[in-house]
């Protein structure tokens, strides 16, 4: 199965991604890890792609359209991938399609994951992690016995600035207008699947499972 998935920050993509990926033997390719995996090796193109890291820019298509190339070149993506962070515009969309055909494959389903950004807004800005021991609590679903300290260890409890309410939602207005246009592409294609994100992981792989016609 060759699989694009789709998600809004907080949507619980990555969880899904390695579930499919165990459940169906395929590798999850996530574009960040192969950015800093061709990054760290010091690869021709892990080094371009610094130069454009390091100055907070965005790596231009050209070189992240190479890098994922050359992974899905590898042998354990003969029977399939996950592709994860990738394509993010519909311009990546018809370069990956163009890669894949010269492969002699193409794109099975694009699973989009959808949750209400009021929901993405309660589950991500109620986040709390722990200096000391790096665990995870929720004002909501999972609150410390005592406010602001780790039931774990006893340390801090502090708030990331990526989970600040601020810019979950700068975050998602980034995702909705960078994405919106992507769904539209594939949904004409025909290629598109929806689940709707539940409370418990569980519930959401079932719909996931249901959007795919694997139950």
């Amino acid at each position: 199965m060759r699989l694009i998935i789709l998600g809004a920050p907080g949507a619980g993509k990555g969880t899904q991604a390695e579930y499919l990926s165990s459940r169906f033997g395929i590798p999850h390719i996530s574009t960040g890890d192969i950015l800093r995996e061709n990054v760290k090796n010091q690869t021709e193109l892990g080094k371009k792609a610094k130069e454009y890291m390091d100055k907070g820019l965005l790596v231009p298509d050209e070189i992240v359209i190479e890098i994922v190339k050359n992974r899905l070149m590898q042998d354990d993506c003969k029977n399939g991938f996950l592709l994860d962070g990738f394509p993010r515009t519909i311009a990546q969309a018809e370069a990956l399609e163009k890669v894949l055909a010269d492969l002699g494959q193409k794109i099975d389903k694009v699973l989009n994951i959808e949750v209400p950004d009021e929901k993405i807004l309660e589950r991500m800005s109620g986040r709390r992690i722990c200096k000391s021991c790096g665990a995870s609590f929720h004002v909501i679903y999972r609150p410390p016995k005592k406010e602001g300290i780790c039931d774990i260890c006893g340390g801090q409890l502090y708030q990331r600035e990526d989970d600040k309410e601020e810019t979950v939602k700068k975050r998602l207005e980034v995702y909705h207008a960078q994405t919106q246009p992507l769904i539209e592409y594939y949904k004409n294609k025909g290629l598109l699947v929806t689940a709707v994100g539940q409370e418990e992981i569980a519930d959401t792989t079932k719909e996931v499972l249901k959007a795919l016609g694997v139950e």
